[in-house]
């Protein structure tokens, strides 16, 4: 009599072994399926929020720590309450300093974190599948943050971008997803990152699609909702409802303003244009003139920017303050004029000697106080029309932007969202389109592809993004 033992198709899983079985499932879930893709950008929007606001504060006690006060750049004293025998010399000195702290840090731990930032994430989607170094979060935090400390005259939009997204890409690739997937989560970093700084959701969620992902999609626009909300909700509990631009409300006085704005937009998208043009040709300077070594050039050249900065103060750092103060009529029409070409200079010299920082919140700062300048001109030449110049302040900077960045979508919701004020939108949709219709027709590359091209990178080519 024999005795036959049958053997189960699939053997019984071992106690020891469910934990790992179950650590498989849950990699699979989360990497191939669109809830885990939804719980992957919630997480996402949970450090973009975080991120956003200690990059914030790292930037004001930075700023406290070399001027005094937590925003210098209203430059109601010239001097640093720190170190007051130096009197407004410090301005010379605060650039140098700055300079020889970020510029080894940049150079010898993540060269991707000189500059502004969004076009490295633009190339990053396009051509290496949303692969970021993690280190480029943590350099570019510290770098930009002491940059603007300092004195560079950049925008904090742009490092928090590239922060949010180097978030993403890294969770991503420690999960090993997809690079489909990948590029979304880069993305969701990037709404997140922008949504959490201005307290503007549906701007942040454009911005991702219109810019880094340069298209749009049901399934991205579902997720970088998601983590822009979350990403918004995180900094609102931590902040409150304190936003870093604080904009007054103004309304459409009649109709027949309507072509005043006009001629704005179009004048704002050949701005825009200089601006990026101006930019490049200052690197492009700065890069013909340095034969020294990378890490010693943004304190070499932090003595330049020292100079406009002793020159014009209120170029010290972002520039919200002067901003509010401008769109506010706090300052007379050639002044306005001269801050706007000063800001300019100065971000393109920030850029051109090796710091890092960004170039939207200069592209705001440029289109509010021109438009006001605008404003102030119409108002003088009809003033039956009784116009409130900070209305086309609020206006240029928007289209001032959408020129630079062929972002028009983002540009109209990023002023919506921060005034909450809808009888804006007419001139401001207005003046937008034809901004950015004007800049197209000038040169196809924006203020960020720009940068690319110069390497010899063209997105828009056939193939590009394969």
């Amino acid at each position: 009599m024999s005795t036959t033992i049958e053997e189960d198709d699939e053997p019984r899983t071992r106690w020891w072994d469910r934990p790992a079985r179950g650590a498989r499932a849950l990699h699979g879930w989360l990497t191939t399926s669109r809830p885990g893709l939804v719980g992957l950008a919630l997480v996402i929007g949970v450090g973009a929020g975080l991120g956003a606001v200690a990059f914030r504060y790292l930037i004001v006690g930075i700023t406290w720590l070399v001027t005094g006060r937590q925003d210098f750049s209203d430059a109601g004293r010239v001097a640093s309450t720190h170190l007051p025998w130096l009197g407004p010399w410090f301005l010379l000195l605060a650039p140098v300093v700055g300079g020889l702290v970020y510029g080894p840090l940049v150079t010898r731990f993540a060269p991707e974190a000189r500059g502004h930032g969004v076009p490295e994430v633009m190339f990053a989607v396009a051509r290496r599948g949303g692969r970021i170094p993690a280190r480029v979060a943590a350099v570019k935090s510290l770098a930009s943050a002491l940059c603007i400390g300092t004195g560079g005259s950049v925008g904090r939009e742009g490092p928090i971008v590239q922060i949010g997204s180097a978030l993403g890409s890294s969770i991503g690739q420690a999960l090993r997803v997809p690079a489909g997937r990948l590029t979304l989560m880069v993305a969701c970093g990037a709404a997140g990152g922008i949504s959490a700084t201005f307290n503007a959701p549906m701007a942040g969620v454009v911005f991702g699609l219109e810019i880094i992902l340069r298209a749009f999609a049901a399934e991205s626009f579902g997720v970088l909702v998601i983590s822009s909300v979350t990403a918004n909700v995180v900094a609102r509990l931590l902040v409150g409802d304190d936003t870093i631009l604080h904009l007054p409300h103004w309304t459409l006085g009649s109709s027949a303003e309507l072509p005043l704005y006009a001629v704005l937009g179009l004048l704002a998208g050949l701005v825009g244009w200089g601006f990026a043009r101006v930019l490049y040709a200052v690197e492009d300077a700065c890069d013909w003139v340095w034969r020294g070594p990378e890490w010693l050039r943004p304190a070499v050249g932090g003595i330049v920017l020292g100079a406009v900065l002793l020159a014009l103060p209120q170029l010290y750092g972002v520039g919200y303050p002067v901003l509010q103060d401008g769109l506010a009529g706090q300052y007379a029409l050639g002044f306005l004029l001269l801050l706007a070409l000063g800001k300019v200079l100065a971000t393109s010299l920030t850029i051109g000697i090796g710091g890092s920082g960004g170039v939207f919140a200069p592209s705001l700062f440029v289109g509010g106080l021109a438009g006001t300048a605008f404003g102030g001109v119409a108002a003088a030449l009809f003033p039956a029309l009784h116009i409130a110049p900070g209305a086309f302040g609020l206006v240029g900077m928007a289209a001032v932007f959408a020129g630079a960045a062929h972002a028009p979508i983002t540009a109209v919701l990023i002023v919506f969202e921060l005034t909450g004020d809808y009888a804006v939108i007419l001139p401001l949709m207005l003046a937008v389109v034809l901004a950015t219709g004007v800049s197209h027709l000038v040169s196809r590359q924006n203020i960020y592809t720009l940068k690319l091209v110069r390497r010899g990178v063209d997105l828009d080519a056939p193939g590009a993004s394969t």
